[in-house]
């Protein structure tokens, strides 16, 4: 299937409301992302129909609760989910954070090659990481163990903090002490048989 009436009908299947510009910018993004993999390994999905369930549609099903800002995306690899949701969420500010060069060298480059003017790339080690901020919610995809990242986030994370961790089928652990779970929700993602679930954690008041 082409790309965009793929990616069309899924944020339509998601129910979502997204912009014609910010669905060119979400293709030439993943077409920016195909060119630079080949000589970067950005991603191990090299096919564009893929890349648009796995990778767009994925980061696009947590959209309706990312409700506040600033957002960090923790170990944001090749810019998922924080790409996807800074281009829906224009008026959102959003740190892209992550410890490879070379990963945030081609996000440095999607952000002034698709004009994102609401999001920063940061390059580091996120216990390493010292903002000048205090950000309202904590994306993170592929990054780590539900507790290891609540312990490599935990000097970011405030009493109004959410942290928005995306999981799959794995058995969830007992969240480490002073941290309570709000919510879990169930995430359709169109043409992905793969159990997707948002864990929504916040420090024990």
């Amino acid at each position: 299937m082409q790309a965009e009436i793929r990616l069309q009908q899924g944020i339509t299947k998601l129910g979502l409301n997204v912009t014609v510009e910010a669905q060119e910018k979400l293709i030439a993004y993943l077409q920016l992302m195909l060119k630079w993999n080949k000589a970067y390994n950005l991603t191990a999905i090299r096919e564009l129909d893929s890349m648009v369930i796995r990778h767009v549609l994925d980061s696009l099903s947590i959209l309706p609760f990312i409700n506040q800002s600033p957002v960090l995306d923790v170990g944001t690899g090749a810019g998922l989910p924080g790409i996807p949701l800074a281009l829906c969420l224009p008026d959102h500010q959003f740190v892209l954070l992550d410890s490879n060069g070379k990963k945030t060298r081609f996000l440095t480059q999607a952000k002034i090659e698709l004009g994102i003017e609401n999001i920063e790339v940061i390059h580091s080690r996120i216990e390493d990481y010292r903002p000048d901020c205090r950000f309202e919610m904590i994306t993170c995809r592929a990054f780590a163990a539900l507790n290891t990242i609540l312990d490599l986030t935990q000097h970011l994370v405030t009493s109004s903090t959410r942290v928005m961790a995306m999981k799959g089928k794995e058995e969830m652990p007992a969240l480490a002490e002073g941290y309570t779970q709000l919510a879990q929700h169930e995430l359709q993602v169109p043409w992905l048989d793969e159990e997707r679930r948002l864990i929504e954690i916040q420090k024990a008041q």
